[in-house]
């Protein structure tokens, strides 16, 4: 007879390969697929996550897991049960028909939000985003009375396992005191600077080159993997298979790039998760912020360093051209350029911690019940005055609907952009103590041991540790925020 922990195993691994149809269907939804197919796809979608539910949470699994709890396991298989667990735990609290609602109501409020942004249609947006509020209530709810926690804690818990509200108000709250001002002092710096900035038009074959080239640079592993345009950069599909996503505008190519070094972070982790446990909770990403901290070690600290920027230019020289606004220093200059905007995705990393604390606190309240959608717009415009002096009235479409992550019910993911800002800050100094040569060799183009940095502390230990555990023994300590504001006052303050 087999073991119950190999019959879980097993069934881990079913689920893994349905998983994998759902991501690359999900991805073409994005990509490719037509408008006429949105609810088709949607309907079967919903079908997939159905499916996956019900594989989950039948009755043997539940058995199994307390089998194999007696089962004599190494140390990766006892992580691995404590993962399936969870994993079990979080989709046997849902009954199936939430679940398929839930994935139909995201599906469709995403799709019809690709065509509702661009004309500026809050009405019709919010009708969508409704229903998906709705039904995440609900689930929050369920797992809130389950966990004991707030509704909103409840949700968190999926991206970020360990995080609650109470830890991110004093984070948060500690970062809304410091950052006005230090944007301040940045800006009237920079105010006493003159910055050319590139001219385009620039041909949207030369910026996909250029992305192409950046993706090699940093390694990204093209028989394992792909670049695509969608409305909202991501990174997608499975390990084996990781698509990425940019979106390129003709009058400049420097948000595409940037945008494409951030998801090549993304990509590079998923590519070297540990292999030999493919298949197995074990094997994943450990945590969103963990994820981004990897995405912004690649855009910000690696990517928008003076060293990097050096590096590349001849690249961009070649492929996009040349010009004052290419002089190495202006180029430089523009890569750190500081100046508050609308857009999140778009934002420096200065003031982009205002962009997520502003979405945090309205989806905190949005998913306690103290605010309803309605109320969305006002709160944005509030917020975006107070924290970073910008007007959004009447402009939904930089404002409330630019993000995708409410569409499909992410509530609870936004914290983890800063959070993972915070890890990469940390982790690149724990980095410069094993690499104290690290400038050079980014300046001389040897990234392979950055690499293997990455891959010996993150990369291959997938869930094998807890967030705390994965930062402490990279780092010597556990999440420390200083590291953020040092790096910001050093790069932006202190030439550094």
């Amino acid at each position: 007879m087999s073991s119950a922990y190999e019959n879980l195993t097993r069934t881990f691994t079913r689920l893994s390969r349905f998983s994998h149809l759902s991501a690359i269907s999900g991805w073409d939804m994005m990509t490719m697929m037509p408008p006429g197919g949105s609810a088709a796809r949607g309907a079967a979608l919903a079908e997939l996550s159905v499916l996956q539910h019900e594989i989950l949470t039948a009755k043997e699994v539940g058995q199994w897991l307390d089998q194999a709890a007696q089962d004599p396991l190494n140390d990766v298989e006892r992580a691995n049960l404590d993962e399936m667990r969870r994993a079990w735990q979080q989709a046997a609290l849902l009954p199936a028909s939430l679940v398929e609602a839930k994935s139909i109501a995201g599906s469709r409020c995403e799709h019809a939000w690709r065509q509702q942004r661009p004309v500026n249609d809050w009405q019709g947006f919010a009708e969508n985003l409704k229903e998906v509020v709705k039904l995440s209530r609900q689930e929050a709810e369920i797992r809130a009375q389950a966990n004991g926690c707030s509704r909103y804690d409840a949700l968190l818990d999926i991206f970020e396992p360990g995080m609650t509200s109470e830890k991110l108000d004093k984070t948060f709250g500690e970062i809304k005191q410091w950052l006005p001002s230090l944007l301040q002092r940045i800006v009237e710096k920079q105010a006493q600077e003159t910055v050319d900035v590139p001219v385009g038009p620039f041909a949207i074959e030369s910026q996909k080159q250029l992305s192409l080239a950046v993706m090699k640079q940093l390694g990204f592993d093209f028989n394992a993997g792909r670049l695509d345009v969608s409305a909202h950069p991501f990174c997608g599909g499975v390990p084996e298979d990781v698509r990425i996503t940019t979106r390129y505008n003709e009058n400049e190519f420097i948000s595409a790039m940037m945008g494409v070094i951030h998801e090549t972070g993304h990509a590079r982790y998923e590519q070297n998760l540990p292999k030999q446990w493919a298949g197995q909770p074990v094997s994943h990403a450990r945590s969103t912020a963990i994820h981004e901290s990897q995405s912004l070690f690649f855009e910000k600290q690696l990517g928008r360093s003076a060293d990097f920027l050096s590096l590349l230019l001849p690249q961009v020289k070649l492929l996009i051209g040349d010009g004052p606004a290419l002089d190495e220093s202006n180029f430089i200059a523009l890569n750190q350029r500081v100046k508050p905007g609308l857009i999140r995705v778009d934002a420096d990393e200065v003031s982009y911690p205002a962009h997520i604390i502003l979405r945090y606190e309205i989806e905190r309240a949005l998913i306690a019940g103290d605010i309803d959608v309605d109320d969305i717009p006002a709160l944005w415009q509030e917020k975006m005055q107070s924290l970073l002096g910008m007007d959004t009235t009447g402009n939904y479409r930089d404002g409330c609907m630019q993000d995708i992550h409410w569409t499909d019910g992410a509530f609870g993911y936004f914290p983890t952009y800063t959070l993972g800002a915070m890890y990469a800050a940390q982790l690149f100094q724990g980095m410069k103590k094993a690499l104290p040569q690290v400038n050079d060799l980014l300046r001389r183009g040897n990234l392979e041991p950055v690499f293997d940095w990455l891959r010996q502390n993150i990369w291959q230990h997938g869930s094998r540790f807890s967030t705390r555990q994965l930062i402490e023994n990279a780092t010597g300590e556990d999440l420390n925020p200083a590291y953020f504001r040092q790096h910001l006052e050093n790069r932006y303050l202190n030439g550094l």
